[in-house]
Parts: structure tokens; sequence; C-alpha cells
């Protein structure tokens, strides 16, 4: 465990999918305490789960905060401001505020701060519950680079991190957030054509789960586009190259893109309310 972080205390307001997704690959990671973690979740429903990290579970979302150097505001969009207003009083220069909430933008977050505070936002997607995840983060106008370096570290064992500008954040939710969706449905078209030609359904189900699993992992981390490896797997006349031109013939390129810029701009709207 890195001495540095050995006395570093983390909050989290709300005890969802993300929280624990994100929580699970900080502890992972090594670095952190479970001791120095605290999760204050609305429903005791939630509390076995975090419980068994270790870590303390409150009812409070100010015990969460206070005390904590590092806060992550886990809450739907419509709670932020309710959510912010409570815990503000406790909040100070030493604080570093971490939104999870999807359309919340960092200029609202430093509005309803107090001057000071540092803001991020990151995005992140379902497959961080696995420690698989694609996440985004931007940085207000606060928080400085060290906060992206230690941000970026602590949620490294959640899977792929990436820092950018705050507009390219609409952009993720729609690529990764929703494109997680996008992935399923294909591979349950995929599944369903085997099950057409004759294959068990729940045979199909898995080797078409592992097909993108595979494949997945190839275009990670061979770095190499896809349309190289497209390439690789079509030799000339054979049933892949059949096959692409079917999918071609029914618009999936065109339609992937559009599903993307429709969940982006979908993502936006809700920024703009």
């Amino acid at each position: 465990m890195a001495s540095d972080l050995s006395q570093f205390k983390i909050g989290f307001i709300g005890a969802g999918n993300m929280s624990y997704g994100i929580l699970k690959g900080i502890l992972k990671l090594g670095d952190i305490y479970a001791a120095n973690v605290t999760v204050s979740a609305p429903s005791a429903n939630n509390f076995p789960r975090f419980q068994e990290m270790g870590v303390h579970v409150v009812h409070s979302n100010n015990e969460a905060v206070l005390g904590s150097q590092l806060v992550f505001l886990a809450v739907k969009p419509h709670l932020i401001r309710a959510v912010v207003a409570e815990v503000s009083p406790h909040l100070t220069e030493q604080h570093t505020v971490v939104s999870v909430a999807a359309g919340v933008t960092l200029n609202t977050l430093e509005q309803l701060l107090p001057a000071g505070v540092a803001v991020v936002r990151v995005m992140p997607n379902l497959p961080c519950m696995l420690q698989e995840g694609a996440l985004l983060f931007s940085r207000g106008t606060c928080a400085k680079q060290e906060t992206g370096n230690l941000l970026k570290h602590l949620l490294s064992a959640c899977g792929s991190v990436e820092e950018g500008p705050e507009s390219w954040i609409d952009i993720h939710t729609g690529l990764s957030g929703s494109g997680v969706a996008f992935v399923y449905l294909f591979a349950e078209a995929m599944a369903e054509g085997a099950v057409k030609m004759g294959m068990p359904s729940v045979l199909a189900q898995r080797i078409a789960a592992q097909t993108i699993l595979g494949a997945g992992y190839m275009l990670r981390d061979s770095g190499k586009p896809p349309a190289v490896l497209r390439g690789e797997v079509c030799t000339p006349g054979g049933t892949t190259i059949y096959g692409l031109h079917a999918l071609e013939k029914g618009g999936v390129r065109s339609a992937a893109m559009s599903a993307v810029e429709a969940a982006t701009d979908r993502a936006r709207e809700l920024g703009r309310k």
C-alpha cells in the first residue's frame, strides 16, 4: 500500500451499482484502507454488500463527508441539488467532489458548492461492476492536475480511465454508457441468428458472449484499428465477407453511428434541463 494514501479517506453519497463498482475497484487497487471509506445509503437494503467490503455504512450523508478528502456524489441527477445543499456546510477547499450524476455539468456543481471546492465529473459505465469499465473524467476550474492524477490512479482498477474536456462527457455517455446496451442488442441478434440456423439457444448465447469478449480484448490489446482486425478475419470468397456484406446491406454501420449520435444528443438535452 502506498504510504502517502494510507490515511486518505473517501466518502460515497449513494449506494447504487456505480458506487459499488467504483468502490470495489478502488479497494482492489490496495492503496486505500476499507476502514477509511464511508458510504451513505438511504436504505438498509444496500448495507450488506458494502459492509462485506469492510467499509463504514451509514444513513447520514454528512457522516460520509466529515473527515473525507474525496467525496463521490453517486446519486440520481434530480437529487443533486438537495444533496449538495445538505452537505455543503461541511465542505471546504480541502475536499474534492467527484460527481457521477449524468447530465449535471461542472458549472452547475461549482455554482451549488462552496467556493474553492475542487470538482470533477466522471462518467463510468456498467462494466465497472466487473472492473472492466470505460471511464472518462473532466476537471473543474479548482481541480488541479494532481487531483486528476490521483483520481486516475484510484480508478485504474475499475477499467480504462481517460481524462478529457467536459464536451466529451456526453459523447462518452452515448458511446460507452449507452453503448453497452447496443452491444447486448447485437449479441442477442447474433445468438438468434445461430438459433435460426439450428443451434440451441443457451449454447448460442454463450458463444455470442465469448465471441464479443474475445473480439473486444483483441481490439483493446492489439493496438490495431477495427478495420485492420476485420480485414484479418476475411478471406477472399469466405464466410465472413458474405456475412459482412449482409450487415452492410442491412445498414448496421449507419444504424450504429446514429445510435451513438441519438444517445449523445439525449445526454446533452438532459444536461440542459
